[in-house]
Order: structure tokens, then sequence, then C-alpha cells
């Protein structure tokens, strides 16, 4: 496979994150993920990246704005371009002022709903996918992890076949946020499709990531490859929905403990958050909760 000619430049960029800044493994993904995706886009305009201009990044992002990122999505992109042009402009490979130029979409807290599937939707994914292809094989086990714990796409990524405990019906995740580890009953369902895609589709070799490519040469599925696993389902059942890629599944898995009355601290803990405050906005999709709340006698309290 070629490498790209601007992987040089991503993979200073990722070494600065992580030997100098001290960024964790996610946070490097994210932001690499991010700048490769802009780096990708720039090397089409056939141009040296030293005559990059705070024109090409909004370009960029206009375009991804318009095509399937979210409001969202485009602001992680600023903070990791952001991040990116520093890092050259220190070194000197482009000019000066690109980085503190760039702006994003304003925030706001609570703006949006957490917007998943219906677990109705999964469970009809699910049944499409019942086939005999390889690839399909491989994307109900991942596509049953995210919607089933709510995993994040990095967490998935790094599962080993350690992490299986088949005699105790357990499955292991290194949380990366919370840098430990949970333990989780491993579902009938989950633990079906599992067994099915390790024995009869995982390619044998030395890699122990449970999730690989089917094509040689074999390697572990990266970040990118496993949310192309859940949108290329998601894209074209044409859903309504913030994310077509493993957070919407996650987003899917929050409601449905919702609806069978967990209480936000135990969905937190199974989300593995770190704080409360990533769990309350999941209050405005409590539908039940907040006509309850509606229903409530003040008692002539104005």
């Amino acid at each position: 496979m070629a490498v790209p000619p601007f992987q040089p430049l991503l993979d200073g960029f990722k070494a600065y994150m992580a030997d100098e800044q001290g960024l964790t493994p996610a946070s490097i993904a994210s932001h690499g993920w991010k700048t490769s995706k802009f780096l990708g886009w720039y090397e089409s305009l056939g141009r040296p990246f030293a005559d990059v201009t705070i024109r090409d990044v909004d370009d960029f992002l206009a375009a991804k704005g318009r095509a399937t990122w979210s409001r969202r999505s485009v602001a992680i992109a600023v903070q990791a371009l952001r991040a990116f042009f520093r890092h050259a402009e220190r070194t000197h490979q482009c000019r000066a002022g690109i980085a503190e130029a760039i702006t994003g979409p304003r925030l706001y807290d609570f703006e949006t709903l957490p917007a998943g599937p219906a677990w109705s939707d999964i469970k009809a994914i699910v049944t499409d996918l019942a086939t005999d292809r390889a690839a399909d094989i491989r994307r109900v086990a991942a596509l049953l992890l995210f919607a089933t714990y709510g995993f994040r796409v990095g967490e998935v990524a790094g599962l080993t076949l350690d992490d299986v405990d088949w005699e105790h019906e357990v499955i292991r995740i290194r949380r990366l946020k919370r840098q430990d580890i949970q333990r989780y009953p491993l579902s009938k369902e989950a633990g079906t499709a599992l067994l099915r895609y390790l024995t009869e589709v995982r390619p044998r070799g030395r890699w122990r990531e449970v999730f690989l490519t089917l094509q040689a040469p074999h390697r572990p599925l990266s970040h990118g490859g496993l949310y192309h696993l859940a949108s290329g389902v998601l894209c074209p059942r044409g859903l309504r929905l913030q994310h077509h890629g493993p957070h919407a599944l996650r987003h899917a898995c929050v409601t449905r403990l919702l609806s069978q009355g967990l209480s936000f601290k135990h969905i937190g803990d199974h989300l593995g958050h770190r704080h409360a405050d990533a769990t309350a906005v999941y209050a405005k999709v409590d539908v039940v909760s907040l006509r309850e709340v509606a229903r409530f006698d003040l008692g002539g309290v104005r």
C-alpha cells in the first residue's frame, strides 16, 4: 500500500502530541484522524504544504459541514487543526498565523439531543445482515458491541482475544478516558455474533486484536474502519441521525437503558463516564421522566 505524501507530516504531529504534550492515545487518534482528512483533501489540490492558507482550512471545514459532518464534528476538527498548525508553524513547515485564525461553529451546552437509532432499527439491521458473507458476520459482531454496551470506537478497536472470558461469559473493556478496565456480562446475542466471527471469519495470525481487516495483509481494524462498519449500514437506511457512526449506536444504548428504568448513575457507570455531567445530557431524551416532572404539583408556587 502506497504511503500518502502527507504521512511524514502526520507522523510528526502524532509524535509531538505523544512525546511533548503527553496526550492520551484516544486524543492522539482523534486529532490524527481529523488532521489526516484535511491533509488528504489538501493533497488533492496539488499544491505543496508550505503554500497552505487559512482559506484552504476554511474551505475544507465548510465542505465537510455541507457534506456529512455535524457542527460538533466540525468543532472537534477545528481543535485538531489548531493543534496541528501550531506544530507545523513551530517547525517552520507552513506560514505563521494560520492556527490562530482557524474558527469554527459556536456550540452551546445541551444544544442537541443525543440521537441514535431506535432499538427496533438496530434489530432490523442485524436481521438484514444475517448472511454468510464474511463482511456481514464481522459487521454484526461489532455493531452489537457498540449498541449493547455503548462502547467507544477506540475501545472496540483495542479489544483483544484475551479480553473475552468465554468460561465465565465476561467481556473486559479498557476505558480510554478513565484509564481502567470494566467487566460486563457477555450477552447471548453479542456473544453468539462474536463467536461466529472469531471461528468462521477472523483471519489467523499473530494479531491479538479481535477485529482485523479481511483482506491481506491482515492488520487490526482502524478507528476509521470501525466507523465505516456502522455508517455503511446506518446511512443507507435514511434515519434522521446527527451521527452515523458508532457514536449513534452508543446513543441508542443509552436510550434503551433509560426506557428500562436505569438511573443516570448506573447508565454513567455502564458507559464509563468519569463525571455525572457527561450523563446529564441524556435527561433530555428521557421523555417518561420529563413528563413526570411536568405533572409535579408545585402547590401554587410561582
